[in-house]
């Protein structure tokens, strides 16, 4: 009776996201429409020329809308992995797949001793809550990639920092989950990754590296942060106007380039912050490798000039591992951003024309969603603070008291 009481919590688990699953693969499958704009467009249109294109033997340079490192080529080829299938189905098995590998790395973290499904949890109930955008841009993919990098951390740092160089070729963001890294041989790992690929990118692979100029050249997309500010004052007669510039709906008009500005200016100030953490902590527990990369993907992710909705995904992925240490402190954070994944399919692709007319209902639905993020990122930093940093007025008085405060976790 007991065994049976312990695995029932586990096979109500699978039983959920077996549902939740199966609804999203009818939606990108168009068994039922889902509301809104069509979200699989990027695959069978827009990811599918860069499939033909890269089967070529080289990149997209001349596509101002590719705008990711050179191992997002692996994600964009992979359909190509089932032959059988047409490459926009092949696409969705495989995120479909991406997504069951998370799942796998968070019930074998969570069902160790001392351990917590709590993260198998978030991540069965945070990722259908984005419908079906998750299953239509490869951002799942490169999420099992952290995910599994997060989940080797501190046992196996060179393992950890592999995966995380490997990350950062397919999706840049990844070099976050480094924050609260403190064994040097997980840095030399990431930086050994990083480079010999890029070598080999750079030397068999022309234009490589062309993605660098795009994202450089971006704007002020609809829903980020900064966007709030020009939807009220389109609202109030400003004469700017959206369209679509990089690849993503962009407001052009007077004044973008200041609030562009800011948004650099604040990721900016979001980097000293985390550098200023860093000198500053000196308590590393097991769950801190976690917690640090959540909060500083969430930090620029809310500073960033574009916050679209396929960002949830890192933000959910990365919110689950650090579910998973029973001693954690981001379940407040963890929960805001499951709140915020909700208002998210409604502002994309549901409400998406009101957002991008600045209506009401637009307008409202990305104040909402951008404030519990930015609610998210305040709380989750506060928590890192005060988990890592010791207090001055606390400070040790004796040599033994100070290795205390020492990290955990050896260089």
């Amino acid at each position: 009776m007991e065994t049976t009481a312990a695995r029932r919590p586990l096979t109500c688990l699978l039983t959920t996201w077996g549902v939740t699953r199966l609804a999203l693969l009818l939606f990108v499958f168009k068994v039922f429409l889902f509301p809104g704009p069509d979200v699989t467009s990027d695959i069978s249109v827009t990811y599918r020329g860069w499939y033909e294109v890269l089967s070529t033997g080289t990149f997209p340079a001349a596509d101002v809308t590719w705008q990711y490192p050179p191992a997002a080529a692996l994600a964009i080829l992979s359909p190509g992995l089932l032959p059988f299938l047409d490459y926009a189905s092949a696409f969705f098995v495989l995120a479909f797949l991406a997504d069951l590998a998370v799942l796998m790395l968070l019930l074998n973290t969570g069902l160790r001793p001392g351990r917590s499904l709590r993260g198998a949890r978030m991540w069965v109930a945070g990722l259908p809550l984005l419908g079906p955008t998750v299953y239509s841009r490869y951002d799942v993919m490169v999420t099992a990639v952290a995910v599994a990098a997060l989940v080797a951390g501190a046992r196996h740092p060179r393992v950890m920092g592999a995966l995380t160089g490997f990350a950062v070729l397919l999706k840049v963001w990844p070099a976050l989950l480094l924050a609260g890294a403190v064994r040097r041989r997980a840095w030399a790992a990431a930086a050994v990754t990083v480079g010999a690929l890029a070598g080999i990118f750079a030397l068999a692979v022309p234009g490589a590296f062309a993605f660098l100029t795009f994202q450089r050249d971006r704007g002020t997309e609809v829903e980020s942060l900064g966007a709030l500010v020009l939807h009220v004052a389109r609202r109030f007669g400003w004469r700017g106007e959206v369209l679509l510039n990089y690849g993503s709906l962009e407001f052009l008009g007077p004044y973008v380039g200041v609030v562009s500005d800011v948004a650099l200016g604040l990721t900016a100030v979001v980097f000293g912050w985390l550098l200023l953490w860093r000198l500053a902590a000196r308590r590393f527990a097991p769950q801190t490798l976690a917690e640090a990369a959540f909060t500083a993907v969430l930090l620029f992710t809310v500073t960033s000039r574009v916050i679209s909705p396929q960002y949830l995904v890192w933000l959910i992925g990365l919110a689950a591992v650090c579910l998973c240490f029973r001693a954690g402190r981001m379940t407040r954070p963890a929960v805001l951003v499951l709140a915020a994944s909700f208002v998210t399919v409604l502002e994309f692709p549901v409400f998406f024309a009101d957002v991008v007319t600045s209506g009401l209902l637009g307008v409202t639905l990305l104040f909402l969603r951008n404030g519990l993020l930015v609610a998210a990122a305040l709380t989750a930093a506060v928590r890192l603070w005060r988990s890592t940093v010791p207090r001055p007025d606390r400070a040790p008085l004796s040599g033994q008291a100070a290795r205390v405060n020492e990290p955990a976790i050896s260089p």
